[in-house]
Protein backbone atom coordinates (compact mmCIF):
# COMPACT_ATOMS: atom_id res chain seq x y z
CA UNK A 1 0.00 0.00 0.00
CA UNK A 2 1.14 3.22 -0.91
CA UNK A 3 0.94 6.62 0.94
CA UNK A 4 1.00 9.76 -0.76
CA UNK A 5 2.01 13.28 1.74
CA UNK A 6 -0.47 15.75 1.29
CA UNK A 7 0.80 18.10 -0.80
CA UNK A 8 1.00 21.58 1.27
CA UNK A 9 0.17 24.47 -1.18
CA UNK A 10 1.48 28.11 0.55
CA UNK A 11 -1.81 29.84 1.30
CA UNK A 12 -2.07 32.68 -1.57
CA UNK A 13 -0.95 36.36 0.68
CA UNK A 14 -3.54 39.16 1.00
CA UNK A 15 -2.23 42.49 -0.86
CA UNK A 16 -1.53 43.75 2.89
CA UNK A 17 0.77 40.99 3.35
CA UNK A 18 2.33 41.28 -0.24
CA UNK A 19 2.48 44.90 0.45
CA UNK A 20 4.04 44.08 4.09
CA UNK A 21 6.69 42.09 2.89
CA UNK A 22 7.47 43.98 -0.51
CA UNK A 23 8.15 47.69 1.62
CA UNK A 24 9.67 44.97 3.97
CA UNK A 25 12.22 43.83 1.03
CA UNK A 26 13.25 47.71 0.10
CA UNK A 27 14.43 48.75 3.95
CA UNK A 28 12.75 51.59 6.16
CA UNK A 29 13.18 54.37 3.57
CA UNK A 30 10.15 52.43 1.22
CA UNK A 31 7.89 52.40 4.67
CA UNK A 32 8.60 56.13 5.19
CA UNK A 33 8.10 56.89 1.52
CA UNK A 34 4.90 55.43 1.74
CA UNK A 35 3.89 56.80 4.61
CA UNK A 36 4.16 60.37 3.55
CA UNK A 37 2.76 59.77 0.34
CA UNK A 38 -0.76 58.35 2.30
CA UNK A 39 -0.13 62.08 4.30
CA UNK A 40 -0.01 63.74 0.92
CA UNK A 41 -2.59 61.78 -0.88
CA UNK A 42 -4.99 60.58 1.91
CA UNK A 43 -3.49 61.92 4.87
CA UNK A 44 -5.88 59.30 7.13
CA UNK A 45 -3.93 56.30 5.01
CA UNK A 46 -0.70 58.26 6.01
CA UNK A 47 -1.66 58.18 9.80
CA UNK A 48 -2.54 54.67 9.40
CA UNK A 49 1.04 53.68 8.21
CA UNK A 50 2.28 55.73 10.96
CA UNK A 51 1.26 53.79 13.57
CA UNK A 52 1.51 50.43 11.72
CA UNK A 53 4.76 51.18 11.89
CA UNK A 54 5.02 52.15 15.70
CA UNK A 55 3.16 49.18 16.31
CA UNK A 56 4.82 46.95 14.76
CA UNK A 57 8.37 48.39 15.50
CA UNK A 58 9.39 48.80 11.96
CA UNK A 59 10.12 52.63 12.65
CA UNK A 60 12.63 51.87 15.20
CA UNK A 61 13.90 48.26 14.72
CA UNK A 62 16.71 46.62 12.48
CA UNK A 63 14.44 44.96 11.09
CA UNK A 64 14.07 46.22 7.65
CA UNK A 65 17.67 46.85 6.76
CA UNK A 66 18.80 46.51 3.26
CA UNK A 67 20.38 42.63 2.34
CA UNK A 68 23.66 44.61 1.47
CA UNK A 69 24.09 45.82 4.88
CA UNK A 70 24.27 42.48 6.37
CA UNK A 71 26.24 40.62 3.51
CA UNK A 72 28.68 43.52 3.06
CA UNK A 73 32.17 41.81 3.35
CA UNK A 74 30.79 38.20 2.51
CA UNK A 75 33.01 38.13 -0.76
CA UNK A 76 36.26 38.86 1.54
CA UNK A 77 35.92 35.50 3.61
CA UNK A 78 37.72 32.54 2.67
CA UNK A 79 35.33 29.86 1.05
CA UNK A 80 37.95 26.73 2.27
CA UNK A 81 38.36 25.82 -1.25
CA UNK A 82 41.86 26.49 -1.78
CA UNK A 83 42.14 27.20 -5.47
CA UNK A 84 39.35 29.00 -5.67
CA UNK A 85 40.50 31.15 -3.25
CA UNK A 86 43.57 31.48 -4.87
CA UNK A 87 41.95 32.22 -7.85
CA UNK A 88 39.87 34.56 -6.28
CA UNK A 89 43.29 36.02 -4.53
CA UNK A 90 44.69 36.81 -8.17
CA UNK A 91 41.90 38.37 -10.08
CA UNK A 92 40.98 40.91 -6.96
CA UNK A 93 44.69 41.67 -7.16
CA UNK A 94 44.28 42.19 -11.32
CA UNK A 95 41.46 43.94 -10.20
CA UNK A 96 43.05 46.33 -8.14
CA UNK A 97 46.20 46.65 -10.78
CA UNK A 98 43.51 47.99 -13.39
CA UNK A 99 41.69 50.42 -11.32
CA UNK A 100 45.21 51.75 -10.18
CA UNK A 101 46.37 51.75 -13.65
CA UNK A 102 42.65 53.34 -15.08
CA UNK A 103 43.13 56.25 -11.98
CA UNK A 104 46.70 56.75 -13.24
CA UNK A 105 45.25 57.57 -16.96
CA UNK A 106 42.45 59.71 -15.70
CA UNK A 107 45.14 61.68 -13.71
CA UNK A 108 47.43 61.86 -16.85
CA UNK A 109 44.56 62.97 -19.18
CA UNK A 110 43.26 65.63 -16.74
CA UNK A 111 46.51 67.04 -16.44
CA UNK A 112 47.26 67.61 -20.08
CA UNK A 113 43.56 69.16 -20.13
CA UNK A 114 45.00 71.21 -18.05
CA UNK A 115 47.52 72.16 -19.58
CA UNK A 116 45.97 72.74 -22.52
CA UNK A 117 43.89 74.93 -21.16
CA UNK A 118 46.58 76.93 -19.61
CA UNK A 119 48.75 76.92 -22.87
CA UNK A 120 45.11 78.38 -24.75
CA UNK A 121 44.73 81.26 -21.92
CA UNK A 122 48.42 82.35 -22.40
CA UNK A 123 48.11 82.11 -26.19
CA UNK A 124 44.47 84.15 -25.85
CA UNK A 125 46.84 86.58 -23.47
CA UNK A 126 49.63 87.15 -25.95
CA UNK A 127 47.07 87.50 -29.17
CA UNK A 128 45.02 90.28 -26.34
CA UNK A 129 48.97 91.78 -25.55
CA UNK A 130 49.86 92.15 -29.32
CA UNK A 131 46.51 93.57 -30.40
CA UNK A 132 46.44 96.13 -28.14
CA UNK A 133 49.52 97.23 -28.30
CA UNK A 134 48.94 97.42 -32.37
CA UNK A 135 46.25 99.95 -31.17
CA UNK A 136 48.16 101.88 -28.89
CA UNK A 137 50.70 102.28 -32.20
CA UNK A 138 48.31 103.18 -34.44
Amino acid sequence: MSTLAPAYTSQPQGWFARSEAWLDSKGKGAWIAAMVLGFIFVWPVGLAVLFYMIWSKRMFSRSCRTSSARHGFSAMRPSGNTAFDAYKEDTLRRLEDEQSSFEDFLQRLRDAKDKAEFDEFMDDRATATASSKKTEDA
